[in-house]
């Protein structure tokens, strides 16, 4: 009994299958401009796509666009294959289709990757694959450093390379009336946001004070100069720097108010 797939409104149990004499008759009739041959080859083949797109699940691009990448990359693979050579399709078509989902997958990705380490994760995906299809279990990390012959650390950069962003606003959690986003969820004890706020509101209350004042404050609490110091620097009189600190940093407590 066969599998029953649906993907794009495609039911792959029904998908006719075709001897490798059979097939390569229809591909050369495709290839001449054959339009019925054509759709029969492609049709016999949607299985042989969506068996590569399965290596592909759990990215954020849905499965179903994936699908119809790859079916842009059997139709290149029919166009360009020599049936001269006494090769199966298959054998030309998988690496073409593979190829076309990559340059989908890293063209729609939100971060670029080098070319070596996206193609050191898609390895990793395959081999993740077929060691969970052979074992009927999930394949971790250090399984799939070991069968290709690569550090842990190697594998799990690469394949954090090509994971998709998520946004500090994405849900977690929702119950009715309260949403808990990914942004509640991260702390830091480095991190204390009214300090963080305080130390902008006191940037831009700075930015708003007359320059001499400005330089006063800087020198007397950035620099940590005594105000005898500053008044040598600004030329004027201790008195007048007294004045001029006091006037400023209620200045800036009425702006931050």
């Amino acid at each position: 009994m066969k599998t029953r797939v649906e993907i794009s409104g495609i039911d792959t149990a029904s998908l006719p299958t075709l001897k490798h004499t059979e097939a390569m008759e229809l591909l050369k009739r495709a290839q001449n401009g054959d339009k019925a041959a054509h759709e029969r080859f492609v049709t016999a083949n949607l299985r042989l796509v969506l068996s590569i797109v399965q290596r592909f699940y759990g990215r954020k691009q849905s499965a179903d666009d994936i699908f119809q990448v790859g079916c842009v990359g059997l139709i290149k693979a029919m166009k360009n294959f020599n049936t001269d050579y006494n090769l199966r399709f298959s054998t030309y078509a998988v690496p073409m289709i593979i190829g076309e989902i990559r340059r989908f997958l890293r063209d729609s990705s939100a971060l670029r990757v080098s070319r070596s380490i996206r193609d050191r994760a898609y390895k990793a995906l395959q081999v993740r694959h077929d060691l969970e299809t052979t074992g009927n279990k999930e394949a971790t990390c250090e399984e799939i450093a070991a069968c290709m012959d690569l550090p842990v650390r190697e594998v799990t950069y690469a394949l954090d390379a090509i994971s998709d962003p998520v946004s500090l606003y994405d849900p977690v959690y929702h119950d009715g009336d309260e949403t808990v986003m990914v942004m509640d969820q991260i702390s830091d004890a480095r991190y204390d946001s009214d300090r963080w706020l305080g130390n902008i509101a006191v940037d831009e209350a700075m930015r708003r004070l007359p320059e001499r004042e400005r330089r006063i404050l800087l020198l007397r609490f950035y620099e940590g100069k005594t105000q005898m110091e500053v008044s040598e620097e600004v030329g004027i009189s201790q008195a007048q720097v007294s004045r001029l600190e006091k006037s400023a940093i209620k200045q800036l407590h009425d702006d931050i108010k």
